[in-house]
């Protein structure tokens, strides 16, 4: 591929390596320690509770969906089931954002999961046909997509999320236009079939680490940064 159909592509200079992209990863696992993603506040039933997470966590803070989830544990409304029959679904999550509008798309989901045959069923659609099922629901995305098919069904996906469109911009793996499916396709084919579910899972959390606690979208603290050896962006900055 030429510099010129790399621009236009996304892609900054060279393809991402599955050995550069190996050497992204464990240098932020050794800054961060491993993240534990997804966090659960039920363990009787995370499966679940990553499905609904993943939908409140839409332009709002992970504090506010962890309120929220709480809130419809105590109220026995977290099945699909019971999310379907309450009267006053929106009040309950009323901390995780525009609750009304994640409402709705909370019932899309569950009577999508209740009609597919819970996930038992769902487990039997290959990664292509359950990510467009999921992005035909109503307030799905690419996105929630993927995160629900990374860390409720196990799927290797990449989570081409603003954080790692920041990230991957200032590291020099990407410029121009911000394409989503271009980004997680570009990572993906890096990788090949032999990069786990679990590899994509740490990726992404170290990721979104990095960009809260380092790569920040203003002010990047590059003095501190796991990074900053391979990154261009800190290069060109220079010593802190």
């Amino acid at each position: 591929m030429s510099s010129q159909e790399n621009k236009s592509s996304g892609l900054a200079g060279a393809r991402p390596t599955a050995a550069a992209i190996v050497d992204f990863h464990d240098r932020l696992a050794a800054a961060y320690g491993p993240q534990h993603w997804w966090p659960i506040q039920d363990p009787a039933n995370p499966r679940f509770e990553i499905l609904i997470g993943a939908v409140l966590t839409q332009h709002t803070a992970w504090t506010n969906v962890e309120i929220a989830i709480a809130a419809l544990r105590e109220a026995g409304s977290l099945t699909p089931e019971a999310m379907l029959a309450h009267d006053d679904l929106p009040a309950l999550i009323r901390r995780a954002g525009p609750h009304r509008i994640k409402a709705e798309r909370l019932r899309s989901l569950c009577r999508w999961f209740v009609e597919r045959g819970g996930f038992a069923a769902i487990e039997t659609l290959d990664t292509v046909t359950l990510c467009r099922e999921l992005r035909s629901l109503h307030g799905i995305g690419p996105e929630t997509a993927d995160v629900i098919a990374l860390y409720a069904f196990d799927r290797p996906r990449f989570v081409a999320d603003a954080y790692a469109f920041r990230i991957l911009e200032r590291y020099g793996w990407w410029q121009g236009a911000r394409r989503y499916e271009r980004l997680r396709e570009t990572i993906e084919a890096a990788l090949g079939d032999d990069a786990s579910a679990g590899f994509y899972d740490e990726l992404h959390a170290l990721i979104v680490a990095h960009a809260k606690q380092r790569c920040h979208k203003r002010a990047p603290d590059c003095g501190r940064c796991a990074l900053a050896a391979t990154c261009e962006y800190a290069r060109a900055a220079g010593p802190a």
